[in-house]
């Protein structure tokens, strides 16, 4: 996939104006978003992904399309366990219902330019060392054990805790923070001191802790394409629909109890597909003489599409069904 500067500029005009529209059309006025606006931009920025996706089938042939779109398919449900975290932060550092469109805009951009980054030097080390690919395997199956685990406990816990990462501590000791929110400045300058309110400290909890994320959700899409270009434009549109998406299953997030094991299956697909991968286009010299393992199968993309998909519906259907059963037997 030869991909010209022209496309970079493209998609980098695309994910700036769309920021744009975010910040004037919706943050500059602080406001509480209702269900039916959440709703209609959540389906908004789902259609403008199907479109890219057009597009890229257009230029670039059916089979980069489809790994567009199971790449960010994955982007987004993995998005949904980031909005687990967003929610307990919030509420830990009770965040004003008002200005949180503005915080999660904030910590969304962070989150892009730190993704853009790690992209580019992951397409590097793939691209010359094919043996990451089994590090970026073994990493994603023990992710999926992670989230599998995950569900387990928060079968027996109700209530999780937010922990403020050491970045965040970091920045709590050596920057001056003032005692509460003001409007919705990040930065307040009064007697000759600067200070910074804790909305400043939200962002970046927000983009740290998307970072961290960030070390499941990317080695997953490169184990469904290897373009750099389709990586970030997965995870640009799977991030910026985020805002939305956070206000519109706010409430809805309780019922997906069955989602740390939904996605415990696609990682661990994922993982396996990457393992297999790197055993198929082996180059290390202890190993079959650095030669690749003709014999291993290969999972093309349509089958982990098809995987992807599945597991989505069977994760929420089956989700939506135990919670309807428990509230009915609550209420009885």
């Amino acid at each position: 996939m030869e991909v010209h500067a022209l496309a970079w500029v493209g998609l980098g005009v695309v994910v700036v104006a769309l920021i744009a529209l975010d910040v004037y059309g919706h943050v500059r006025k602080a406001h509480v978003p209702s269900m039916k606006e959440a709703a209609v931009w959540t389906l908004g920025y789902m259609f403008l992904a199907f479109i890219f996706g057009l597009g890229i089938w257009g230029v670039y042939g059916g089979t980069y399309a489809i790994q567009f779109y199971a790449g960010w398919m994955t982007e987004w449900s993995l998005s949904l366990d980031n909005l687990f975290v967003f929610v307990i932060i919030m509420a830990s550092f009770r965040v004003p219902p008002d200005l949180q469109q503005k915080a999660l805009l904030s910590g969304i951009i962070i989150a892009l330019l730190l993704r853009l980054v790690f992209i580019l030097v992951g397409a590097a080390l793939v691209e010359r060392f094919s043996w990451v690919f089994l590090i970026f395997g073994a990493w994603l199956l023990w992710t999926a054990w992670s989230q599998a685990r995950e569900g387990l406990q928060s079968e027996v816990e109700a209530d999780p805790e937010y922990r403020e990462n050491r970045f965040v501590r970091t920045i709590r000791r050596v920057l001056p923070v003032t005692d509460g929110y003001v409007g919705d400045r990040f930065v307040l300058r009064h007697g000759g001191r600067t200070s910074f309110t804790p909305l400043f400290l939200v962002v970046f909890a927000l983009g740290s802790a998307d970072l961290m994320f960030a070390f499941d959700s990317i080695p997953a899409v490169f184990g469904l394409t290897h373009e750099p270009f389709l990586v970030f434009a997965c995870n640009a549109f799977a991030l910026l629909g985020l805002r939305q998406l956070y206000f519109l299953i706010d409430g809805l997030l309780g019922k997906l109890v069955y989602l740390h094991y939904g996605l415990a299956v696609i990682l661990g697909f994922i993982g396996v597909k990457l393992v297999l991968h790197a055993l198929r286009e082996n180059t290390l010299p202890f190993l079959n003489g650095g030669q690749g393992l003709d014999q291993v199968p290969e999972i093309g993309i349509p089958a982990s599409l098809g995987v992807i998909v599945v597991t989505l519906a069977t994760t929420v259907i089956a989700s939506l069904l135990r919670s309807r059963a428990q509230e009915r037997g609550s209420a009885s």
